[in-house]
């Protein structure tokens, strides 16, 4: 196992249990706030962060499932999320703490997309909240180094959206592209490349208009 891959993983783990204390402490109507997920509330997101844990992967397996949903894998993902959102809340977080440590390195994104998925949907499940439950800066850094990618691209994002602009982080020494600039903290920037348009309020420069034309579009 490379250094690279241990902190992913540790990343990883560190932001399954802030997820977990986060989602322990909710009433009943946090756990059904809409989340920034479209169309899952927060316990849809607490099981998705569960789910994959509980899955063995293999190729094998992610070919049978490409060709059983005729490559939606995004409707593979929802229906199991929900599936396994009908577990009762107290489940879910003692999955979820139970299997934090588990590393994941599945087959096209290997450990990179595991570990930004627990960055991402940890804030999508705390920002409708209105709850400081952030990973630090050094674990966004990842998660925007392989978002800017082409497999990190090709899995969360659509390809031409990032083009023409330049992304500054204001609370690190981390910047990628050319054009138009757009600068802010690790989070709003990570949110706002991956579709979140509430993240945007949080950004500045002349390259922010263009970005939310592309993901409102």
């Amino acid at each position: 196992m490379t250094r690279e891959f241990e902190e992913l993983f540790r990343i990883s783990e560190e932001n399954r249990r802030l997820a977990a204390d986060m989602f322990a402490s909710l009433t009943p109507e946090q756990w059904a706030t809409p989340s920034l997920c479209a169309g899952w509330t927060v316990r849809e997101v607490a099981a998705h962060l569960l789910a994959p844990l509980e899955t063995r992967f293999s190729w094998f397996r992610v070919l049978r499932t490409v060709i059983r949903y005729r490559g939606d894998l995004d409707r593979y993902v929802d229906e199991q999320t929900r599936e396994w959102a009908r577990r009762p809340t107290d489940e879910l977080v003692a999955g979820l703490r139970r299997m934090a440590g588990r590393p994941m390195n599945v087959p096209f994104v290997g450990p990179f997309g595991p570990m930004t998925d627990t960055c991402i949907h940890l804030r999508d499940a705390a920002r409708p909240l209105g709850l400081d439950v952030n990973p630090p800066p050094s674990s966004w850094r990842p998660a925007l180094d392989f978002l800017v990618s082409k497999p990190g691209a090709r899995a969360f994002l659509p390809g031409s959206r990032l083009n023409g602009l330049r992304f500054i982080a204001t609370d690190q020494d981390w910047t990628w592209g050319e054009g138009s600039e757009i600068h802010g903290p690790s989070e709003a920037l990570t949110l706002a490349i991956t579709g979140r348009p509430v993240a945007l309020i949080d950004l500045e420069g002349p390259g922010v208009e263009l970005l939310r034309e592309r993901i409102t579009d």
